[in-house]
């Protein structure tokens, strides 16, 4: 499939916090659009993909002057109280034209210059490791958050052909947390899984974070439900997962493997600004 890529001029950058990111004073998206096209992203029932003529996963908008809007808009709004920051809420910061753009990593150099409060980073990519030099200056001000929706790679194909493997992943946020900076293992939106899932996110990070459609997609599963994405259910032989009692189960999963030893939180409260 082919991916058409633009360089934009954005007029702001920094974004206010709302809906399930009210605790946040911004959230930061480096891209409009995102290559990995996940058919379960909530971001295909938001005016920014429902007003566009591409397809959702065969565009992304380079926001080229993004640090230097950073810059301006961080020192502004520090001058108005504490500012916390989610990236990315409704694109991938680490999506793979960011290995040539570096744009993401030009935001988080801006942001040590003109800290915030908090920053929390939400990616599905490996790329993410790239930047750790960057993160460990932060301290305890940030916390990289990676999405492991599920240990099954013929699901993950299923549902998200176009993102990286699970593997990968879990190599990547096991690199972040063994050098010391705050980090979770996001199973957002849950998808089917193994028993073993909670045993092999037992040393990955410093704490897990479940979510599901009807949590977390901003519209208790009405967006996701236009989707259609119950098919993918269907053709799996998965159907009984396609349930909002479904996250109980693995819940109780986690906490009897984990508990004790890594934080399991769920939905927004594993979406929080600053540390436990």
């Amino acid at each position: 499939m082919k991916l058409n890529i633009n360089d934009i001029l954005s007029k702001s950058i920094l974004t206010p916090g709302r809906g399930l990111l009210n605790e946040y004073s911004h959230s930061l998206n480096p891209y409009a659009g995102c290559a990995f096209g996940c058919s379960y992203c909530y971001v295909r029932q938001l005016p920014v993909s429902l007003f566009r003529d591409e397809e959702w996963g065969t565009w992304v908008d380079i926001k080229a002057n993004a640090a230097e809007l950073l810059r301006k808009e961080l020192i502004k709004a520090k001058k108005k109280g504490p500012v916390t920051i989610f990236m990315s809420s409704a694109t991938d910061p680490y999506q793979p034209i960011e290995a040539k753009t570096m744009l993401t990593r030009s935001l988080l150099e801006v942001m040590l210059e003109v800290q915030p409060d908090f920053l929390f980073v939400q990616t599905r990519s490996p790329l993410v490791k790239r930047d750790l030099d960057l993160f460990k200056q932060f301290g305890n001000k940030i916390r990289i958050s990676m999405t492991i929706e599920t240990d099954k790679e013929e699901i993950r194909k299923a549902f998200a052909p176009s993102a990286p493997p699970i593997p990968a992943r879990m190599n990547a946020l096991k690199e972040i947390t063994d050098a010391g900076v705050l980090s979770q293992a996001t199973i957002s939106p849950l998808l089917p899984c193994t028993r073993e899932f909670p045993k092999k996110l037992k040393h990955l990070a410093s704490r897990v974070t479940l979510d599901d459609f009807w949590m977390g997609d901003g519209s208790g599963g009405k967006r996701t439900e236009k989707l259609g994405i119950h098919k993918i259910y269907e053709q799996e032989g998965m159907e009984k997962w396609y349930n909002p009692a479904a996250h109980k189960v693995v819940l109780k999963m986690l906490k009897d493997e984990l508990d004790g030893d890594i934080q399991v939180l769920v939905s927004q409260k594993g979406f929080m600004p600053g540390i436990d």
